[in-house]
């Protein structure tokens, strides 16, 4: 009893306690509140001096070609400061009436009357800061307020503030917005992630400095220091193609159903990103680009993607050759306790090294690995270590995903390790880090640092240029990349993606399709095993311009493999690329306009036509025993050069840059009706190069 009485007792003080200090804090609100506060309230008005901020505006980040990816766009809330020093009682009562009939007539959201009596309300009130109505407007609109009755009388007279406010706008939509970025929000401007985040000191700017200064009552304004616009951002997003791989992969990912997807394409010798795609499924099965930078940010297991590196490594330390005979068997091969599978049931039996990689043989490559590296894996691990492969690529932006490879002697290093890291297992990569990898085979072995950013620019003046920077200047011999760069065409031409093979142009890659690892579980999911499926390689294959990579993430319609899920996909963004004129042979070249010093420039047409104008100018031609109706010019130093244009059938063809009667003609031969406007050549076509059409179909071609 003495314990439970001194329990309660304890409890008591602390009880009283508690009770007092609340006592005493409600006791000193009340003091400043009704006691001190008219001498606190009369204090803050004899002041005479206030520092204001004027925000900078945040510069916008732009595409290659100049067009805004993001921009700040100002919207307007309406405040009225009842007690301004101009606003006499007379001035208000005359204009009050006139003013809620204008308010109500312009936002719809309540009547004259309504209006009216809030506005007297906070007259009578002395509201300083009073909110004329919740909603926000556009600039145009603005202006339109700015004439209602006291608001057209300004600041001093009528009371009228408008608070402006930037929202971040995005004008292509979600086109590479998880790249783009966001930012926290309108009071803090700082970027969240993306290039807002990487080059938020860039783009926010300085910010300015205004007094305000109580002279006769009144409130002057002066400015002190003018704020400083943020820069622009001059990313190497092009938009065009970035429209390309988003519908593309947009398509395929709701036909199969799938998780998310990445599809990114890279310029060959730059590293410079052209476009990048992340795409993940909502619960309403939409899919947008919001939820995550899979791109950069989801390292995985790439599965046969990877057995590219584990061939470097066999052929750069010579222990095979491309003719060398692998048995395969019945496509099944026991390793310790771990069994390894080919996918093609029934396997291959004995075939050759090429066919191996070619066919995508899982057994072929782990034999050829652990044969010739069981006894020393570290000699295997280190060659992936020169290349590169275990470290990250060093982005701008935040969240890349580390590369996981790992060395013999890590806690997790097993007998099997090295069979299974050979052909994409117990190790990891992120969709970008192995792009890059295979763009440096497209590069002759020299590895580039990705980029997204090529200049800085204010006002539009260029302040800043960055220039493409190597990660590696040969991962290979040269001569192991003619080797690997011809089983990479011959995975095309003859293996496991024969499915996206065109006659137009050739290109070369690598089919991938890997189990996803479900962490303690294995690869045996609540749903069972799910799938990543991937190809990755570049185009033009003998001349590569462009490197591209696909992943699809979980597709759930029972079709998951590599060539058809992903290989689909960089099939229609390859086409629509070439076809748009972005590899066709005379854009390959340099500027015809540039390189004209000498010889005249014209737009492409037939070949018999423009031969004979050129012969009766006395200009030397070359190539001119091409067997092509429709040719393009190149204007050199010496001569003027024929190069064939081509006009695929089933496609639209590309006619920007030839003259209105040699588009007519083409157009009309491939079934289209024509719509002409302006003269020149055509700058502008209504129907893009390279997407299929009904025959009969109308076109529109703009002239100038």
């Amino acid at each position: 009893m003495e314990i439970k009485k001194d329990i309660v007792l304890r409890f008591g003080i602390l009880y009283l306690l508690v009770l007092v200090l609340a006592l005493w804090i409600l006791g000193n609100v009340f003091v400043l509140q009704f006691v001190e506060g008219a001498a606190y309230r009369e204090k803050e008005k004899m002041q005479t001096d206030k520092d204001i901020i004027i925000e900078a505006n945040r510069g916008d980040i732009l595409a290659a070609d100049g067009r805004k990816l993001a921009c700040s766009v100002p919207s307007y809330r309406i405040y009225m400061d009842m007690l301004a020093g101009g606003l006499t009682d007379e001035v208000f009562n005359n204009n009050v009436d006139s003013l809620a009939i204008c308010l109500a007539g312009f936002f719809g959201n309540a009547s004259a009357s309504t209006y009216r009596t809030q506005l007297k309300k906070a007259r009578q009130k002395g509201n300083r800061y009073f909110r004329v109505n919740p909603r926000r407007i556009s600039y145009t609109d603005l202006q339109v307020v700015k004439t209602f009755p006291l608001f057209r009388l300004g600041a001093n007279k009528g009371g009228f503030i408008p608070k402006q406010y930037d929202r971040r706008k995005l004008p292509f939509g979600i086109l590479a917005s998880r790249t783009i970025g966001k930012l926290y929000g309108e009071k803090d401007k700082g970027g969240m992630v993306g290039l807002e985040r990487a080059y938020n000191r860039e783009l926010r700017g300085l910010n300015g400095l205004s007094n305000r200064t109580r002279v006769s009552g009144r409130w002057v304004t002066e400015e002190q220091l003018e704020p400083v616009d943020g820069k622009d951002i001059v990313s190497t997003i092009d938009i065009n193609i970035q429209d390309v791989a988003e519908n593309a992969l947009m398509k395929q990912l709701k036909k199969q159903n799938a998780d998310h997807g990445v599809a990114i394409l890279m310029q060959v010798q730059t590293g410079e990103i052209k476009a990048i795609v992340n795409l993940q499924r909502t619960s309403t099965g939409a899919y947008i680009e919001d939820h995550f930078n899979y791109a950069i940010g989801e390292a995985t297991e790439p599965g046969s993607t990877f057995k590219l590196a584990s061939m470097i490594v066999a052929l750069e330390d010579g222990v095979v050759k491309l003719s060398d005979s692998i048995e395969t068997g019945r496509g099944v091969c026991r390793f310790y306790d771990r069994t390894m599978k080919d996918s093609h049931h029934g396997g291959f039996g004995k075939i050759t090294v090429r066919d191996v990689f070619e066919k995508s043989s899982n057994v072929g490559i782990s034999k050829i690995i652990f044969k010739n590296y069981k006894d020393n894996p570290r000699r295997f691990v280190d060659r992936l270590y020169e290349m590169k492969l275990n470290e990250p690529l060093g982005l701008e932006i935040k969240g890349e995903d580390r590369p996981l490879i790992k060395y013999p002697g890590d806690p997790s290093w097993s007998g099997v390790t090295l069979p299974w890291m050979s052909i994409g297992y117990e190790l990891k990569q992120t969709p970008l880090q192995i792009l890059t990898f295979y763009n440096a085979i497209a590069n002759n072995g020299r590895m580039m640092k990705p980029m997204l950013v090529k200049a800085i620019s204010h006002h539009g003046e260029i302040e800043q240029v960055f220039n493409p920077e190597e990660i590696h200047p040969s991962i290979c011999s040269l001569e192991t990349v003619e080797k690997v760069h011809e089983l990479l065409k011959g995975v095309v031409e003859k293996g496991t993606a024969k499915n996206i093979k065109n006659d137009r142009y050739k290109i070369a890659g690598k089919t991938g399709t890997a189990q996803i690892a479900k962490g303690t579980t294995g690869y045996h999911g609540k749903n069972g095993v799910e799938y990543q499926a991937s190809f990755v390689g570049y185009f033009p294959a003998d001349k590569p311009v462009y490197s591209c990579v696909v992943v699809v993430t979980g597709p759930s319609n029972n079709v998951y493999y590599g060539n058809v899920v992903a290989g689909s996909v960089f099939k229609e963004i390859s086409d629509r690329v070439y076809a748009s004129s972005y590899l066709m042979p005379e854009m390959m070249e340099t500027s015809e306009i540039e390189v004209a010093n000498y010889m005249p420039y014209s737009k492409g047409g037939k070949k018999e036509e423009l031969q004979r104008v050129f012969s009766e100018l006395a200009v030397k031609l070359k190539n001119t025993d091409i067997q092509s109706e429709w040719i393009s010019t190149q204007a050199r130093e010496y001569d003027v050069s024929f190069r064939p244009k081509g006009f695929p059938r089933g496609i639209v063809p590309n006619v920007n840059g030839m003259g209105a009667k040699d588009a007519v003609c083409v157009l009309e031969n491939a079934g289209f009706k024509v719509v002409i406007n302006g003269v020149g050549k055509v700058i502008e076509q209504s129907l893009a190069p390279g997407q299929t059409y009904k025959n009969g179909a109308r076109i529109f071609l703009k002239l100038n």
